[in-house]
């Protein structure tokens, strides 16, 4: 049986990979691990609380009860916080001095799917050892608490106002005056970010907001811009915002529909934070997969990029450990840390609304700031992701460097997970990079067997 944490928790197949035993059993070897930690000293209560809040999976419902009685079982009192976003989740996991968080969503993947995130006290995901630990934990014996030493269950539905005030608080001026489609993916942002872009003062229309428990991301979302696409030009709006199933992060489209990723997200707030010298140590945080044309525009502009692995994660360590308050993803993840312990859909949507109601210029001349350079990436399946640095690849990557020069760049990189090995390669037209991807990939199905 290989590692159960993934990137982000433990994911599966609720019900078949991911069953309500196995959320049970991860709850109580969480709850040993943070408490064998010190962890559930910061309360001060009797008793460590935790807080659990979900996605609208229907399968959410029956892992919620498992989670919940796991963490009950062991002497810890939950706050049942309901359907909210990932980052909310984080966000009141510090706010209400809890010692743990927990959050039951499979992020942007189909509704079979589901996850079990854990977030331990003040926000933050759990290290990998932390997570190591409570895999090593599950199963073992322990006292079980009886009679005045379980746990008890509360729900704290109303905390969903506590976040949306939070996010707002952040904010500098107000959006009036923009006209804005944002699209929920049927998930977890469904009432609180229409909620809070209203009050923040924007005219709002919202779309995939009625989850069923069994549509979420389902033709809607940030893995499914199409619709979002073709409502802001069939309304004229101003732009769109789009989240994923947690809503811990957000793509958008300009008002001819273009789509702006993380990367041009990013690229904005930067400018606008070194503008104001709010940008800290005038750097921004970025993985080796963000667009060169990113890299190019923030030397153009004057701001410091750092490159880290693939993973939200790793952005975040290096910006906690280096003090910095920008990072993200070309996904959308993006990480405002004077703000956010997390990646948050909504907290960045609010921050790129509110940089275009500031300038009263459109989504679309702002993402200008940066070219974005036509970026192929090649999945080679079914070969030995150990052999990534073969002579015969890494000579056939030096002549691809010398062939694109300082307008396109290489990335060779095995998968973490998969019998795979990831060729990107960007260049200045999408011929040649094409052209160039598609030899390295046929270099590495050659040699790396």
């Amino acid at each position: 049986m290989g590692r159960l944490f993934g990137t982000d928790g433990v994911r599966g197949v609720a019900g078949r990979d991911l069953t309500a035993e196995l959320a049970m059993d991860l709850s109580v070897a969480a709850a040993h691990v943070l408490g064998d930690a010190g962890a559930f000293s910061a309360t001060g209560l009797k008793r460590p609380v935790a807080v659990v809040g979900r996605d609208p999976r229907a399968s959410g419902e029956f892992l919620e009860a498992a989670v919940v009685a796991g963490l009950a079982s062991s002497g810890v009192d939950v706050l049942r916080l309901g359907v909210l976003p990932t980052p909310a989740v984080a966000h009141l996991t510090a706010a209400l001095g809890a010692d743990l968080g927990v959050m039951l969503s499979a992020s942007h993947n189909p509704a079979p799917d589901n996850g079990i995130k854990f977030i331990a006290r003040g926000g933050y995901k759990l290290s990998d050892a932390v997570e190591d630990e409570i895999e090593r934990r599950l199963g073992e014996r322990w006292e079980r608490p009886v009679g005045s030493s379980v746990g008890r269950v509360r729900e704290a539905y109303g905390e969903a106002d506590r976040y949306i005030s939070h996010v707002l608080s952040a904010l500098s001026g107000r959006l009036d005056g923009l006209n804005v489609v944002v699209d929920c993916a049927h998930g977890a942002a469904h009432m609180v970010a229409p909620e809070a872009l209203v009050r923040a003062g924007a005219q709002v229309e919202a779309i995939g907001a009625r989850p069923d428990g069994l549509n979420i991301n389902s033709g809607v979302g940030s893995t499914h811009l199409d619709k979002l696409q073709q409502v802001v030009v069939s309304r004229g709006a101003d732009l769109g915002i789009a989240y994923d199933g947690d809503a811990d992060r957000c793509l958008a489209v300009d008002h001819t529909g273009a789509i702006i990723d993380g990367d041009q997200i990013m690229a904005i707030l930067a400018v606008a934070m070194h503008g104001e010298g709010r940008l800290a140590k005038d750097t921004v945080v970025a993985t080796v997969m963000s667009n060169l044309g990113f890299k190019l525009a923030m030397r153009d502009a004057g701001v410091n990029v750092v490159e880290t692995a693939v993973g939200d994660r790793y952005v975040l360590e290096r910006m906690k450990a280096d003090g910095y308050n920008l990072g993200g993803e070309q996904s959308g993840h993006v990480i405002m840390l004077d703000h956010a312990t997390t990646g948050d859909g909504l907290l960045t949507s609010l921050h790129l609304l509110s940089v275009v109601a500031r300038t009263g210029r459109s989504l679309r001349e702002l993402a200008s700031v940066m070219t974005v350079m036509p970026q192929i990436l090649i999945n080679v399946k079914d070969v030995d992701k150990g052999k990534a640095a073969v002579p015969e690849l890494a000579a056939a990557v030096l002549a691809a460097e010398a062939e694109l020069g300082e307008s396109g760049r290489v990335l060779i990189r095995p998968s973490g997970t998969e019998p795979m090995i990831r060729v990107m390669v960007e260049a200045s037209s999408a011929d040649q990079a094409t052209q160039v991807a598609g030899r390295l990939a046929d270099v590495v199905r050659t040699n790396c067997v």
